[in-house]
């Protein structure tokens, strides 16, 4: 945990007659150092803000506290300073840390410079491991925003986001894929899965966030979020399955395999004696496949999917914690009641899936024979359940058929039509995307892999709301939790940094730049080099520190031919893939391939 950069004022704007705004061009998460406090006694207030008001104060709407009644005295992010009058005294607190790019300055005798006024980045010192540009500026500009939303969640432990909640949610099962392109988050990573195992419970259910200071006792706080979900608990196995395939580190999943296998038992214990009560009311002898199905329990499900608001239950009463309590059980409840098992069951069968392979690489044959079986049951129960007697996916959501395609839950003869319905729901939507906090990051990626690169690239590029741009040209700095985290009126919703949108960077390295794992071979010992152009994008390039050595790949369009640039590190082998279907093998050193460009790749 280092200071690890420092940013000066991009502009100082007074406000009010004892009120100054400064506004460091970009969100950080950090502490603010300031000089020149004035005479003894002056009282000064700082307030950390991640946006501002279009009046130009700072917006503290990202960061209030869950439990209103639970703010300190001082304010949302605030820092009250007392100056003792000494020569040459400076404020920089050394065990506080805020969510911020703007800070309002309250109480200051003069007219603060940048010279006065400093931002301290803080975070886990981690070595950067990617880089990439491309001929659209805008993508470059997605790409640093990412850079820095990762770069901020990165602080001791995987915290969710920098202002109100910065907790070690397991939503890093959803966001380690592009955060270790961007740095190591090797060290980090384990260090946080231990801590992960150190909380699960004694049936094997994972806490939504590590360290957690409740443990089982959580079940008695009144406002408690119910434990164990899918897709967060998931992270229990999603996680160390990927820091074994991005650095190899075996040791990791035989460290992890108890708190793995814990988990997948407690989410088929759960299955097998439990049914929704709708299911039950619908077919009250239950069916064979449904002891495979995950269907109870309380689930955050496809969170803040767009369309379905900001909101569960209205505005809680939140006069007094018994208001809130009230509130909160209400909306437990209502979770409760939705069956969730589409969500939930494929998410079961991913942790059986990867249990089943990480078990065998650690050469636990009976294990691995053990969970296949149980991965095939649990898919075989998805099939039965969610897909029709035409093939048509019974739930007909964006995010259902991402999650289908990337986790193989449909036959291999139905993932075409698949793919094109999920097309299909795109251009509904008016070709935007209408996925999740869980299933964001898989969707440009099975987009390409199902042959519908072109589609990935118009929701990549496309301006209007709900969009990845759409973050440029309100002039956010880093991703928000909602796709419209700052609206039209520039009014805020949720936290301002939070990495599901930062996973663009899985597209952009391992699609446009074309670099990726391949199959099970961990630590790019051997992986794919393919890159698949398009958006009228001319040009790209991409950098990739792997655990051999840097992975490059360079490709330009000149007069309708391709030409791509690789290098391999020693000790590996890469299969290169051209747009046109040339395949090649590249070893260690660079290496340059050329090809026609295709027409339907150069659009």
């Amino acid at each position: 945990m280092r200071a690890i950069q420092e940013l000066r004022p991009v502009a100082i704007t007074r406000i009010g007659p004892d009120r100054q705004v400064a506004d460091f061009g970009q969100n950080v998460n950090g502490r603010v150092r300031l000089t020149g406090l004035g005479p003894r006694g002056t009282s000064l207030l700082l307030t950390h803000a991640e946006a501002v008001t279009p009046a130009g104060d700072v917006d503290t709407a990202s960061a209030k506290a869950g439990i209103p009644w639970y703010e300190p005295p001082r304010g949302v992010q605030g820092d009250r300073v007392i100056a003792a009058g000494r020569a040459g005294e400076v404020f920089e607190p050394r065990h506080t840390r805020h969510g911020f790019r703007y800070v309002r300055v309250t109480g200051h005798p003069g007219d603060l410079t940048p010279d006065d006024v400093t931002a301290v980045v803080l975070g886990s010192d981690l070595p950067r491991t990617g880089w990439f540009e491309c001929s659209d500026r805008r993508v470059n500009r997605l790409h640093e925003i990412a850079f820095w939303t990762l770069r901020n969640q990165q602080c001791d432990i995987p915290q969710t986001e920098i202002t109100r909640e910065c907790a070690g949610w397991t939503d890093w099962g959803f966001n380690l894929p592009s955060a270790r392109l961007l740095h190591d988050v090797s060290g980090l990573t384990v260090k946080w899965l231990r801590d992960l195992a150190a909380d699960q419970w004694p049936d094997g259910k994972i806490t939504n966030y590590s360290p957690d200071p409740l443990g089982p006792d959580s079940l008695t706080a009144p406002y408690a979020i119910p434990h164990g979900q899918a897709g967060w608990g998931d992270a229990a196995v999603a996680v160390p399955w990927e820091i074994w395939r991005a650095y190899g580190d075996q040791a990791v999943l035989a460290e992890q395999y108890p708190s793995m296998s814990a988990w997948v038992e407690y989410v088929a214990h759960t299955a097998r004696e439990k049914r929704h009560p709708t299911r039950a009311a619908r077919r009250p002898e239950p069916a064979p496949h449904e002891e495979f199905l995950w269907d109870t329990g309380y689930h955050f499900g496809e969170h803040l999917e767009p369309g379905t608001g900001h909101a569960e239950s209205g505005d809680p009463d939140l006069g007094d914690p018994s208001g809130f309590e009230e509130w909160i059980r209400t909306a437990v409840a209502e979770a409760e009641a939705r069956d969730h098992a589409v969500f939930a069951t494929a998410y079961f069968h991913r942790s059986a899936d990867l249990l089943a392979r990480a078990a065998a690489v650690l050469g636990r044959t009976e294990d691995a024979a053990r969970y296949r079986c149980l991965a095939d049951d649990v898919r075989a129960a998805w099939q039965a359940e969610f897909i029709g007697a035409d093939g048509a996916l019974t739930v007909d959501t964006q995010a259902t058929h991402v999650r289908a395609l990337a986790f193989g839950l449909v036959p291999d003869e139905l993932r075409e039509r698949t793919a094109r319905r999920l097309v299909e729901l795109i251009r509904a939507a008016g070709t935007h995307p209408g996925t999740g906090l869980p299933s964001t990051h898989l969707l440009l990626p099975v987009l390409a892999e199902t042959g519908h690169t072109d589609v990935a690239y118009e929701l990549l590029l496309r301006e209007t709301p709900p969009s990845w741009l759409t973050v440029i040209e309100r002039g956010g700095t880093t991703f928000w939790e909602e796709w419209d985290g700052i609206a039209a009126d520039g009014s805020t919703h949720q936290a301002l940094n939070l990495p599901t949108r930062a996973s663009v960077v899985e597209f952009l390295y391992g699609y446009m730049a074309g670099i990726r794992l391949s199959g099970d071979t961990p630590a790019y010992r051997r992986f794919t080099v393919a890159p698949e152009p398009g958006g009228g994008i001319t040009w790209a390039r991409a950098s990739l520190e792997s655990p051999y050595g840097r992975i490059e790949s360079s490709w330009r369009i000149e007069r309708d031919a391709f030409t791509l640039e690789v290098t391999v590190p020693p000790g590996t082998s890469a299969e290169v893939t051209l747009p046109d279907g040339t395949r090649a093998e590249a070893g260690p050193g660079t290496s340059v391939l050329t090809c026609a460009m295709p027409v339907s790749a150069a659009m």
